[in-house]
């Protein structure tokens, strides 16, 4: 993915969806930026490594990541599903069942 639309993203989940909205905690210190948030998630998706491994490069937990990558992609869907997201035709249901049975 390219920068740009990386930020793009990031910027409208931050705008548009609290979960990404950088928060202060009780003693008024910055909680995780909207760019560490979804870092998180899009390593957790490219790689398709358990989100225990993403601690070791952004510093944050297992439970945290997990909860970046539920919100991120439902953010998706929410922000981006009515122009992005279609349901599958029966020529790509028929593909991929295809690709499932050579498996």
């Amino acid at each position: 993915m390219n920068k740009t639309l990386f930020m793009h993203i990031v910027d409208r989940l931050s705008n548009e969806v609290d979960f990404f909205r950088q928060k202060k905690d009780g003693l008024g210190k910055l909680g995780l930026s909207a760019l560490q948030k979804c870092t998180s998630a899009i390593c957790v998706l490219a790689y398709g490594s358990g989100a225990d491994t993403v601690d070791e490069y952004l510093r944050l937990g297992e439970t945290t990541t997990r909860s970046c990558l539920e919100n991120f992609v439902e953010g998706i869907i929410y922000l981006f599903g009515d122009e992005y997201l279609r349901r599958p035709t029966p020529a790509d249901l028929e593909r991929l069942l295809d690709i499932g049975e050579h498996r």
